[in-house]
């Protein structure tokens, strides 16, 4: 039994310390939630939360999400600076839409591939572009990084362009913010 400590090798422990860290933030968020679902902030609140996260983790069982570990400050500011523009200038693009005699003319289904293979990043991007007004995401072919999206008033060839060029730019600073090296190296591929 050379080489083992506790009936564990040292590589089967590491990587129980790595789904740890990897499941934290979930933990951490699920007990937030929780305390902002009972509105206040306890040593209760705190230790059902847990025990709630917990039992939610091991009975509904998800595959652990690989974050990237690597987030670059400045470009998350960059990234949310952004998408807070985006917000606001495309909330006035669809009142004025909404208010035209004329209507909405020129929808359109239109799929982005996108460079990374990550969930997570596939997700942050499928989130991001569905909250800003004018466009969401209707599905998500995971395999392949492919997101179909619903976008309003994209008439021509170059509004469709337009709408991949803008869901690749929503791609590019959600890698920049929290993508791996990975995701960095194939986006500048």
């Amino acid at each position: 039994m050379s080489g083992q400590a506790g009936g564990r090798t040292r590589e089967e422990k590491l990587e129980i310390g790595a789904i740890v860290w990897q499941q934290l933030p979930l933990l951490v968020a699920l007990v937030l939630l929780w305390m902002l679902l009972w509105g206040t902030v306890s040593w209760l609140s705190v230790l059902s939360g847990l025990a709630v996260a917990v039992v939610v983790t091991r009975v509904f069982y998800l595959p652990p999400v690989e974050l990237s570990g690597r987030t670059n400050v400045l470009w998350l500011f960059v990234f949310l600076g952004i998408f807070l523009w985006d917000l606001v200038r495309a909330s006035f693009q669809v009142a004025a839409r909404a208010f035209d005699p004329r209507g909405i003319r020129g929808n359109a289904v239109i799929a982005v591939q996108l460079h990374t293979r990550s969930d997570f990043i596939v997700t942050i991007t499928s989130v991001v572009v569905s909250l800003v007004p004018g466009s969401i995401v209707v599905e998500v072919d995971r395999d392949r990084s492919i997101l179909y999206l619903h976008a309003l008033g994209a008439r021509t060839e170059a509004d469709i362009e337009k709408v991949r060029r803008d869901v690749l730019r929503v791609e590019r600073g959600a890698v920049r913010a929290l993508g791996s090296r990975a995701d960095l190296r194939r986006l500048d591929a």
